[in-house]
C-alpha cells in the first residue's frame, strides 16, 4: 500500500489523464487494503488510524467520484468504524456520562449515513436511479441484482440498519428499514456465504426487529446463528454476542447469555488472523456485557450452594 501510494504521489504530477490514472491505481490499492487492518491485533492502533484512510479515500473520491472500489471502501470503512470505535465507546459511556454518550450516539449516526450514502453511490454507478426504485418497491428494485453486486447490497444494508438502530426518534429514517430489509435479503438470496457468513450473522439481530416475518424470530435468529458459526467452523466471536445481546438478553435468560458471551471470549483471536480484528473488538464488548448482568437481568442469579 505504500509503494502504490509513493507511485500515486509522482504520476499524479505528470498530466492530467496521466492524474486520472494515478488516483485510479491508488484508489484500486486503498480499496483492497482492507486485510491490513482486519488482521490487526491492536484495536487503540487502528482507531487511530483508520480516520486517515477514511479521509484520504474521500479525496480520491473527489476526484474520482464513480470508482466503485473506493465507493464500497468508504462505505464499508465508515459503517465499521461507526460501530466499533463510536457506538460502542458510546454504549459504554451511557450510564457513566450521558451527555457524552449521546454526542457519540449522534456521531455515530452521521458516520452510518455517510456510509449509506457511499454505498447508493456505488450502487447507482451500476444501476442509475437505484435509490428511488428502492424507496418505492424495494423488493422490485433489488430483483436485477446479480452475485457481483452482494458486497453493495450487504455494507448499504449494514450501514443503513445501523444507522436506524441510533434513530429510534426519527421516524422518516426507522420507515426506511424495509429498504435495509430488501436489500440484505437479496445479499442472502445471492450469496450466503458472502464475507465468512456476515450476512447470517447481521440477521442475527435484525430477526429480531423484522417487519412481518413468518414464525418465531428468535427461531429465526437462532437459525442464522448456527449457519454462521458453520460457516466460521466456531471461531468468530460476533455471532455469540450477537445472540446473546438480540435473543437471550430479550428473553431474559441469563444462563444462556453468559454461556454465549463466554464462549466469545474463549475465541482465541489469533487463530483466524484474517478476523482477529473483528474478533478482538467483540470480545470487548463481551467483556462489557459480562460486567453489567445484575443491570440487565431482573432475576439473580441461582445459588446453587444450598
Amino acid at each position: 500500500m505504500f509503494l502504490s501510494l509513493g507511485l500515486g504521489l509522482v504520476l499524479i504530477a505528470c498530466g492530467c489523464s496521466v492524474k486520472r490514472m494515478a488516483i485510479n491505481q491508488l484508489g484500486n490499492a486503498l480499496a483492497g487494503s482492507g486485510t491490513t487492518f482486519a488482521s490487526d491485533d491492536d484495536p487503540e492502533l487502528v482507531k487511530g488510524a483508520v480516520p486517515f484512510s477514511l479521509k484520504l479515500i474521500e479525496s480520491l473520491l473527489a476526484e474520482s467520484p464513480r470508482h466503485e472500489g473506493l465507493l464500497l471502501a468508504a462505505c464499508s470503512g465508515f459503517t465499521q468504524y461507526g460501530y466499533a470505535f463510536v457506538k460502542q465507546e458510546s454504549d459504554e459511556l451511557e450510564d457513566k456520562d450521558l451527555a457524552s454518550s449521546t454526542a457519540m450516539r449522534i456521531r455515530a449516526r452521521r458516520l452510518f449515513l455517510r456510509a449509506r450514502g457511499y454505498g447508493l453511490r456505488a450502487l447507482a454507478v451500476r444501476s442509475p436511479g437505484i435509490e428511488e426504485r428502492l424507496r418505492s418497491d424495494p423488493k422490485g428494485a433489488v430483483r436485477s441484482m446479480e452475485k457481483r453486486d452482494v458486497a453493495l447490497l450487504y455494507w448499504t444494508a449494514a450501514s443503513w440498519g445501523a444507522a436506524i438502530s441510533v434513530s429510534k426518534d426519527d421516524p422518516a429514517l426507522v420507515s426506511d428499514q424495509l429498504v435495509v430489509e430488501a436489500l440484505i435479503d437479496r445479499a442472502l438470496e445471492l450469496d450466503e456465504t458472502f464475507d465468512r457468513g456476515g450476512i447470517h450473522s447481521l440477521l442475527i439481530s435484525y430477526e429480531m426487529v423484522r417487519q412481518g416475518g413468518s414464525g418465531d424470530r428468535a427461531e429465526r435468529a437462532r437459525r442464522h446463528f448456527q449457519r454462521t458459526v458453520e460457516l466460521t467452523q466456531g471461531r468468530a466471536a460476533a455471532p455469540y454476542v450477537s445472540l446473546a445481546e438480540s435473543v437471550a438478553l430479550e428473553k431474559q435468560d441469563r444462563a444462556e447469555f453468559e454461556s454465549l458471551l463466554k464462549k466469545a471470549l474463549a475465541i482465541d483471536a489469533d487463530a483466524w488472523p484474517e478476523i482477529r480484528l473483528a474478533n478482538l473488538i467483540a470480545q470487548r464488548r463481551a467483556r462489557w456485557l459480562l460486567e453489567r448482568m445484575d443491570e440487565l437481568f431482573l432475576t439473580a442469579p441461582k445459588d446453587n450452594s444450598k
